[in-house]
């Protein structure tokens, strides 16, 4: 006998609400095993292959390559067990018998895990399964037919006044109390009518309209028909979030410093002096990132991050240091766990191995998230200043400009000397403007006099 498992696209965590399916890697009648990876899907965050936790014949695929699906939806159905032909009342592909049990690892993504055997159900649908087209859409099963409504259970979306409402996550809630919205009153646009994110950003920007509906004086011109329209989702829809509720939510500030990285830049040379036989070479930027480790140590405060709804500033213990990435797919920030313990080599070993990781698309969502302070060398892009935004929920942001030769007074006398730009913004409600000068300034003194940082090696 065979038992039919539905398996649907698992908690991605961090969050995440939403994935997009990028490449399927079974078809249709393909055997998989237990933990096999199916389909690979790129969250806001990164590309993941998404392991199946049953073993059988796999007999519907949901969605095509390219779709978007909400957390909950199903991505395909396993037949578990030898499949009977149907009998008379029966539908090809379902158990005519009991459930079976079944063996199952419990893991829904990697990087992610239940801890215990999933739970078993029985996929039921009013259509045989082979039948069932690979681009079926995602919709709640239909209320026509005999019997349809007597007993029937009503949909997730379908909420009363006092009943509980469909959330998939915990952030949706937030935001929407944050904004003063009352959940009840959102038409959810997921499966079953589950409230996404989206629909709370949709709700606010529909109560942001109507505040100043009226107020401009001159008709608003319609976008010309020929303009190429580019949807905000994956890693650019990520950043277009993310990079937004900074800006609402963070009171931000920036001050700046140029400095002279003449001495910096002649001792990384002395560093890198033995070439290939002393390891490999000491850049730039992870000379950078340990000047911040030492900075940060020296001012915590920057080292936090904001419970607004706790009204509580939360200095963290270590510091998790991301750094800005480009990539082919857009701007990612990997970060490097317990850099306020790794020296200049390894911290520049664990910036390399990230980066190589970042233009192959093959950072986890583990590795982008939990950052506390980020370094951003924009420098790299032939620019000398700039005003970051703050990478929410962090509390401060180094910026980096390009290192060139310029004219510099140097122990009294005019010289061409390597300046750059340092800026750094920062949250102003952790922290004011002494704090985020001093941090500032003590990076700079480092950046000039590199002997400095001998004290905390």
């Amino acid at each position: 006998m065979a038992q039919v498992l539905e398996f649907k696209l698992p908690d991605l965590g961090e969050g995440l609400t939403e994935a997009e399916i990028v490449r399927w890697l079974v078809e249709v009648g393909d055997v998989v095993a237990v933990d096999q990876p199916v389909v690979e899907v790129e969250t806001a965050k990164a590309m993941v292959e998404v392991p199946c936790p049953y073993g059988g014949v796999v007999t519907a695929r949901f969605g095509e390559e390219g779709a978007e699906l909400p957390v909950g939806a199903p991505l395909l159905t396993v037949a578990v067990g030898s499949v009977e032909p149907a009998t008379e009342g029966g539908t090809p592909g379902e158990a005519s018998g009991g459930a079976t049990e079944t063996e199952s690892s419990g893991n829904v993504l990697v990087g992610y895990g239940t801890g215990a055997p999933a739970a078993r159900r029985r996929r039921i649908r009013p259509a045989p399964v082979s039948s069932t087209p690979l681009s079926t859409p995602l919709s709640a099963p239909s209320s026509s037919g005999p019997g349809s409504e007597a007993g029937k259970a009503p949909a997730l979306g379908a909420v009363d006044s006092q009943g509980p409402v469909a959330v998939v996550s915990p952030l949706v809630r937030k935001l929407a109390r944050q904004h003063g919205l009352d959940l009840r009153q959102i038409a959810g646009t997921g499966r079953d009518g589950l409230i996404l994110r989206t629909d709370v950003e949709s709700a606010i920007r529909s109560v942001d309209g109507e505040r100043v509906a009226g107020a401009a004086s001159l008709p608003r011109s319609e976008p010309d028909a020929s303009a190429e329209r580019i949807a905000l989702r994956g890693v650019r829809g990520a950043v277009a979030e993310k990079l937004s509720r900074s800006r609402r939510e963070i009171p931000d500030a920036t001050c700046w410093v140029d400095a002279d990285a003449t001495e910096l830049m002649a001792a990384r040379a002395a560093m890198n002096a033995g070439g290939a036989a002393a390891g490999a070479k000491v850049s730039v930027l992870a000379l950078l990132a340990r000047i911040c480790t030492a900075a940060l140590a020296r001012f915590p405060e920057l080292n936090s991050t904001v419970d607004a709804d706790a009204r509580e500033i939360v200095r963290l213990p270590g510091v998790h240091l991301g750094f800005a990435a480009q990539t082919e797919r857009g701007l990612v920030v990997p970060v490097v766990r317990e850099a306020h313990t790794r020296n200049v080599e390894s911290i520049g070993a664990e910036i390399a191995r990230l980066t190589e990781a970042a233009r192959d698309g093959r950072l986890t969502p583990a590795q982008l998230t939990g950052g506390t302070f980020t370094l951003n060398n924009y420098g790299v892009f032939g620019v000398d200043g700039s005003t970051p935004i703050i990478n929410h929920p962090e509390a401060a942001m180094l910026g980096v400009g390009r290192i060139v030769p310029k004219p510099w007074v140097h122990e009294g006398e005019l010289a061409v000397r390597q300046v750059v730009q340092l800026s750094l913004t920062f949250d102003h409600r952790v922290c004011d403007g002494g704090t985020a000068g001093g941090f500032l300034r003590y990076v700079a003194d480092c950046v000039e006099q590199p002997v400095m940082l001998l004290r905390t090696l």
